[in-house]
């Protein structure tokens, strides 16, 4: 399928998807329609078993989102739209990368955020800003930032909306990597790449069950491991990844 706001591009068993509304790739509502489709062609697609994020150019990864479109006549709606959405990137079940190649702000930071991983240009800044607008960050990054850096800095910077370099970024945990100019997208794709080849089925029961059990009791969130662990254990990628233990060899896995 054809998309007005999106690029994509598979490379092997990585599909790269690039957001294409230059230059600062504002989110608005036909973007954030047309990702969810695009997230659920993917997801019926075997071959694909990982995904990169990034932006189009070299100035952001996305800017937040497209203040001239204003929010639509139902707000509630709206805003709903791109949590939906953000969710199901959290929740894909397979590893999601961010190559945020420059400025990741507002409703961008958000779907950073929702991402798997994520690999920063130094040089960037990322944070949620919209305090600064008068208004709080509604594609989840009330809930996400906590989760990521602690309570108290995520509180400092959505409050202050303030935007932090990549270094801080890195020190926080908000990023796991940060790269020099022009090399983004190649260390996100190659991260991708090594987590294509992990065992697919493995990849998407961990994610189930980190998803899942966040915001659980400790006990419940067990529980939730447990089944994705029974579910696992009968699938032919765990029995080759254990034969090829015990034969010293490199597993081949087929995500069945």
């Amino acid at each position: 399928m054809k998309y007005s706001t999106l690029i994509t591009e598979t490379e092997g068993n990585v599909l790269i998807v690039t957001l294409n509304r230059p230059p600062m790739n504002a989110l608005n509502g036909e973007l954030i329609v047309e990702l969810g489709r695009l997230l659920d062609e993917a997801g019926e697609d075997a071959e694909v078993r990982a995904v990169v994020i990034t932006g189009s150019g070299d100035k952001a990864f996305s800017a937040g989102a497209d203040l001239s479109s204003g929010f639509g006549e139902d707000v509630g709606s709206f805003v709903k739209r791109g949590q939906d959405a953000f969710t199901r990137i959290e929740r894909f079940g397979r590893p999601v990368v961010a190559a945020i190649n420059g400025h990741a702000l507002g409703g961008g930071c958000e779907m950073a955020m929702a991402c798997h991983f994520r690999i920063m240009k130094e040089g960037g800044t990322i944070g949620l800003t919209e305090s600064s607008l008068g208004i709080i960050p509604g594609y989840g990054g009330t809930q996400r930032l906590p989760r990521l850096i602690g309570r108290s800095r995520a509180l400092e910077m959505m409050i202050l909306g303030k935007r932090i370099g990549a270094g801080e970024a890195l020190e926080l945990g908000l990023v796991n990597e940060v790269c020099g100019e022009g090399e983004t997208l190649e260390k996100a794709k190659g991260l991708a790449r090594r987590l294509a080849e992990r065992a697919p089925v493995a990849s998407k029961l961990i994610i189930d069950a980190v998803a899942r059990g966040a915001d659980l009791p400790i006990e419940d969130a067990l529980a939730v491991e447990r089944e994705n662990f029974v579910k696992v254990i009968g699938t032919q990628d765990a029995a080759e990844g254990i034969r090829a233990f015990f034969e010293k060899k490199k597993p081949e896995f087929k995500g069945k």
